[in-house]
């Protein structure tokens, strides 16, 4: 079986085909996924999923690319983070793709957002879901900063460097792959991907984007995941089997999830 650790399913281009989507889950063997929160206003319709589908949980943060959106203070996202069926804090991190003229200076307010996530999974013990584009030094230097020792999480659709995967998993954090790793462009993310111990890996679609191949360019689902594990196989030389094992394992150990059976 497998889970998807990362997915959108309150975005609009999923959120009306929810039956849909189970269905194709279980058809594909995934038993479990996480619904992402990326501002406090869609908060509710992700919260709403988890509680209406007992294969479906929620995280509560806001995007560090989301602008124009409510600015969560740490009792916002603790008194979220409290409600049934809220795993963890985010999604959260830095990201410095898209500046649109701007300096890294003048992203300030990305980085004090972060920091009030940070101050939010310690105060609650969940796990962090971090991401980060283009900015994983500075990223890793505020956990490194406010995060302390009990700090844990995931870097999700990881793309940065090896260099930044290494600091994150000494730093106890895992790493996520998505459907990038299937892309022909993604080698030095395959290197990366061949590094990473079996033991901090999971998988994603970061769905409704990123469809892996042979889907790439077409809307994403949680039923492609095993597409991710796939080819997480094929670049460890490992049978598909074990990664599916592993991944399931690593996200209930790291958000705490028990086992749930399959649908159909």
């Amino acid at each position: 079986m497998y889970v998807d650790s990362h997915c959108h399913l309150s975005f609009p281009e999923l959120h009306g085909r929810i039956d849909d989507i189970l269905g194709a889950m279980a058809a594909a063997r995934v038993s479990r996924a996480l619904c992402i929160c990326t501002t406090l206003e869609e908060f509710p319709r992700v919260h709403a999923l988890a509680l209406a589908h007992d294969n479906l949980w929620a995280t509560v943060g806001v995007h560090p690319d989301n602008e124009g959106v409510a600015e969560p203070t740490l009792d916002d996202l603790v008194t979220r983070a409290q409600l049934p069926r809220v795993l963890a804090i985010g999604e959260t991190g830095l990201d410095y793709y898209r500046l649109n003229g701007r300096s890294v200076e003048d992203m300030a307010w990305q980085r004090a957002r972060f920091r009030v996530h940070i101050e939010a999974a310690r105060a609650t013990g969940l796990p962090l879901v971090i991401h980060t584009r283009s900015a994983g030094e500075d990223t890793l230097a505020m956990l490194r900063a406010h995060g302390g020792s009990a700090l844990r999480g995931v870097f999700h659709c990881f793309t940065e460097t090896l260099d930044v995967a290494r600091e994150a998993v000494a730093l106890g954090f895992h790493v996520s792959f998505s459907g990038i790793l299937t892309f022909g462009n993604a080698d030095q993310l395959r290197e990366v991907a061949r590094w990473v111990p079996l033991e901090r890996c999971l998988i994603e679609t970061d769905s409704p984007y990123l469809a892996p191949v042979p889907f790439r360019g077409k809307t994403n689902s949680p039923a492609y995941v095993p597409y991710v594990a796939a080819k997480l196989a094929e670049v460890k030389g490992l049978p598909l089997a074990d990664v599916a094992r592993a991944t399931t394992a690593n996200f209930e150990a790291l958000f705490g999830t028990p086992a749930v059976p399959l649908r159909g």
